[in-house]
């Protein structure tokens, strides 16, 4: 009897409240660990959430608020182009890392930790924390839905709306922070955007 692989992606599945809950928790909480190793050495990263940490420092506010505001505007692009469903997981998933941002300083704390590592492991942990909220039908990111709204209504390619966003946030960024602060960001959001560019893929994943 043989066996026959295909590339076709598998049936779509619907999680269960069940299944939401854990990931919500277990991708939320990856994400807001991620925050501590950025804001314990004074680092950034991309999308929102690296507008939000760079308004906390430039304010000193905290990133849970911020965070929370700065991603408003955006359930209304959200409501118009994911649907209601979306918007409500995006949401709840904003709320849960603004919440657990507010605590975790109070759990955890770095007697030593080195940028280069803080930075890796922000990305890595940020990264693998989208992934299981991307899977789950939510997202923690405002300009992702921009670019999606610009590329319907204008054209332009979500994906150099998201570059162009971190751009501008870098290039902001690198006349209010030290340098080295800058490049061990952008190692950072590089390690992100790699996780969910190899593992953010259809064909691969599209259980919602």
């Amino acid at each position: 009897m043989s066996s026959q692989t295909t590339n076709e992606p598998h049936k779509s599945v619907r999680h269960s409240l069940a299944d939401d809950a854990q990931a919500f928790v277990l991708g939320t909480a990856m994400c807001a660990l991620g925050v501590q190793f950025l804001t314990h050495l004074g680092l950034i990263t991309g999308q929102t959430a690296g507008l939000a940490v760079l308004l906390s420092y430039l304010g000193n506010w905290s990133f849970g608020a911020v965070f929370f505001v700065v991603n408003i505007p955006f359930y209304v692009l959200g409501w118009l182009r994911m649907g209601p469903r979306f918007t409500l997981k995006s949401f709840i998933a904003v709320a849960m890392v603004s919440g657990m941002a507010q605590v975790f300083p109070h759990l955890l704390s770095f007697d030593h930790l080195d940028p280069v590592l803080a930075a890796l492991l922000a990305g890595a942990t940020s990264g693998l924390g989208l992934m299981v909220l991307f899977r789950h039908g939510a997202s923690l990111g405002g300009v992702g839905v921009l670019g999606l709204y610009l590329q319907e209504r204008i054209g332009v390619q979500a994906g150099w709306v998201q570059l162009a966003f971190d751009a501008m946030l870098f290039g902001a960024a690198a006349f209010l922070m030290p340098l080295p602060l800058v490049g061990y960001s952008l190692m950072g959001a590089i390690v992100t955007n790699l996780i969910i560019a190899t593992n953010h893929r259809r064909d691969r994943y599209i259980a919602t």
